[in-house]
């Protein structure tokens, strides 16, 4: 890829999920000197399972990462615990064509893989703990555990949510490759009883097809959790349709997992100085919105591409950008979040004597489908005009770095 027309700057990016990997693919592509650090002795996955939406998945292949046979082809449904449909979430034909279903389900792992293979030697710096920031208008300077300083001109956090926890539920999930299962092929099904979620989707892993699960209850922070994770999914998944229990049953006691759903009210500004956030650090989702990784991972790209082109010595153009980036962020990934929050609440918050009522409208009326089977379609076909735009932009810019070089 040409030079693009401009001074080179130096990036830091703090956190080696999908927001950081991708930010720093992006910030390389756009011509800066970027290095990602990482805590960890290596860029670990936080949980299994994952889906991806087709703006992740068209922001990913631009970035360089590959794309093909990354995840099963899924529809969305949301189903009561008898198996009845009360949501359907369809995108445009061409859509699910372009980018492999209305969106792929597939092992967090494998994400990190590729993602991985995609960025450039020596930018991913394991092992390094950054204890502090400082900045001011001239730059900024990371300082590490070991007492090393790393001058920047810009930090993008993309290390997780550190926040109050204002909402908790507690989370157990899995997967498998066991095919004496039978299921509808290509679905993702989210299933209610009054208070348990107990969702199923397709999944793809390196050239396996699977299943991943999970199922959902409200939980008291305050408790120590205890218990044998295999057996009480297999207790909550019984309240379902087939093939959720079948498909706990099927999972190896190994392949399960617990975790803690955090949710916190957006952030009003994400850029301060020279500094900028994405991912969970900004926007933390609960999986009710299926979209965390996603946004984490579209941030990423919209940063880098923010960046192309900008004189990042230049104090006064690094507040430009960074507002650029984050203003049409912030309404599509707030939205996201406090619908997230919003369903989380509906079912598993919902005072015992009106859970008959809110059965009763969501099987009975339109209304669920409405929120969120019409609006989600929008929902990503915006993004999706939001990266042709950026990428767009972006190629004028390369277009002009050329025209440069062969005039000098």
């Amino acid at each position: 890829m040409k030079k693009l027309p401009a001074k080179r700057g130096r990036v830091a990016v703090i956190g080696a999920g999908p927001g950081g990997m991708a930010a720093a693919l992006s910030v390389h592509q756009a011509g800066h000197d970027v290095v990602l650090f990482e805590r960890y002795p290596h860029a670990r996955p936080a949980g299994n399972i994952l889906n991806l939406w087709p703006p992740p998945i068209k922001a990913l292949g631009l970035l360089g990462v590959n794309t093909e046979d990354l995840g099963a082809p899924c529809t969305s449904e949301f189903r009561n615990a008898r198996g009845r449909r009360r949501v359907r979430a369809a995108l445009p034909e061409q859509v699910v064509r372009d980018y492999g279903g209305g969106f792929v389900g597939l092992l967090r792992p494998e994400l990190y893989e590729r993602l991985l293979d995609a960025l450039p030697k020596g930018v991913l710096q394991v092992n390094h703990t950054v204890e502090r920031v400082e900045q001011d208008e001239s730059g900024v300077r990371l300082l590490l555990a070991d007492g090393r300083v790393h001058e920047a001109d810009l930090v993008i956090g993309a290390d997780g949510i550190d926040s109050l926890v204002r909402r908790t539920l507690w989370g157990d999930g899995g997967y498998t490759f066991d095919d004496s299962v039978e299921t509808e092929p290509g679905m993702c099904v989210l299933s209610h009883t009054r208070t348990v979620q107990g969702s199923w989707t397709a999944i793809r892993d390196k050239g396996r097809d699977g299943h991943q699960w999970w199922v959902l209850e409200a939980f008291d922070a305050g408790r120590e959790f205890t218990g044998d994770l295999h057996s009480i999914a297999t207790s909550l998944g019984q309240a379902f349709a087939r093939p959720l229990p079948q498909l706990i049953a099927a999972t190896d006691p190994a392949h399960v997992q617990r975790w803690v759903i955090r949710d916190r009210k957006p952030l009003k500004q994400w850029s301060k100085g020279r500094a900028t956030l994405v991912g969970d650090a900004a926007h933390p989702t609960s999986p009710y919105a299926g979209y965390g990784a996603g946004m984490a991972t579209e941030d990423g790209y919209f940063i880098g591409r923010r960046l192309a082109g900008v004189d990042l010595s230049d104090y006064a153009a690094v507040r430009q950008a960074l507002d650029a980036f984050e203003a049409p962020r912030k309404p599509h990934t707030a939205r996201q979040s406090q619908h997230a929050y919003a369903l989380g609440q509906v079912f598993h918050h919902a005072p015992r004597a009106l859970q008959p009522i809110r059965d009763a409208i969501l099987d009975r009326t339109p209304l669920m489908q409405k929120v969120v089977g019409d609006s989600t379609p929008i929902s990503i076909l915006t993004q999706l005009g939001e990266i042709d735009r950026a990428e767009a932009r972006f190629t004028a810019l390369l277009r002009l770095g050329e025209t440069h070089d062969t005039a000098s």
